[in-house]
């Protein structure tokens, strides 16, 4: 008796082991959690084994898990490739996304695989930067579809989310006890007189110790314990840490992250916006570090 694996479970599989969770891979792949439960479950009774260890809160492969995947990968980048190839694209070229930076990680490079995958004859670049020069980019057209860190966005602008504005310093950093408080931010950076002005109304003498073009001489210089930054929340870099002051530094403000889209968007814009948009609700679903299997 021929049997064959279901080509949709085997990638729903694949997300739940990239993404590190059912919630996640959910997002991924624009599905409810109970559709991708489902086809787990589904895999696994077809093979007779348990593909996923639910022993334990984070997502784990057991021994036939781990066996499949590589398989299933093979299996899904042959179907990928065959389509790819042997099948008329009705979209081909390039489409530009812009980013600042801060907001690149985590959720960019999943949909921009994503989108590889859905128009295999379309390219995809990134262009990260700060907002204001991404804007100036988007007016002139050499931005197809962006995203910006605003406090209040413009009349075309879907918010995505919104996350306040944290403090972060070296780790066990003392720089921030110091008075005037040192700073170090990019020039272009729109973060930065919100947060000194949000010193002023607190009475907390700062000063600029850098103010540079380049973000990491600005990480280099926080991460040395000389000044102290601010960044949304769940995008600190690794090598820093959100400060443990205690009330000592006043509350930040929250920004808003912006979609914008021209007013002639085509099917493929629209199709990356909604990508965009899946990414940044599972997100609020997880929260920013959660691996945890449903």
């Amino acid at each position: 008796m021929i049997r064959n694996l279901d080509l949709t479970a085997l990638r729903s599989f694949v997300a739940v082991a990239d993404e590190g969770g059912v919630t996640r891979a959910a997002g991924f792949l624009n599905l409810t959690q109970s559709a991708v439960s489902m086809q787990i479950k589904r895999l696994e009774d077809m093979l007779g084994v348990q593909i996923l260890d639910r022993s334990t809160r984070k997502v784990a492969l057991t021994g036939a898990g781990e066996q499949l995947l590589g398989y299933a990968r093979k299996m899904i980048n042959l179907n990928d490739e065959v389509f790819g190839r042997l099948t008329h694209a009705a979209h081909e070229g390039e489409i530009v996304l812009g980013v600042p930076h801060d907001i690149v990680y985590p959720l960019i490079p999943q949909v921009m695989r994503r989108f590889a995958r859905e128009f295999p004859k379309m390219r995809i670049i990134l262009q990260s930067s700060y907002t204001l020069i991404l804007q100036d980019q988007f007016s002139r057209g050499e931005c197809d579809v962006m995203l910006t860190t605003e406090r209040a966005l413009g009349a075309d602008g879907e918010e995505l989310a919104e996350l306040p504005l944290v403090w972060v310093g070296a780790p066990s950093g003392q720089i921030w006890r110091q008075r005037p408080l040192p700073l170090a931010y990019e020039q272009a950076c729109i973060f930065r007189q919100e947060v000194q002005a949000s010193l002023d109304r607190a009475g907390i003498a700062w000063e600029m110790v850098v103010v540079s073009q380049n973000t990491r001489s600005v990480e280099a210089t926080v991460s040395a314990d000389l000044a102290v930054h601010t960044v949304l929340s769940g995008s600190e870099p690794r090598h820093v840490e959100r400060i443990a002051h205690g009330g000592a530094l006043p509350e930040l403000l929250r920004m808003k992250i912006g979609l914008y889209l021209p007013q002639t968007a085509g099917p493929v814009q629209i199709a990356l916006a909604q990508m965009l948009r899946a990414a940044f609700a599972g997100q609020r679903q997880t929260g920013p570090v959660s691996v945890a299997a449903e």
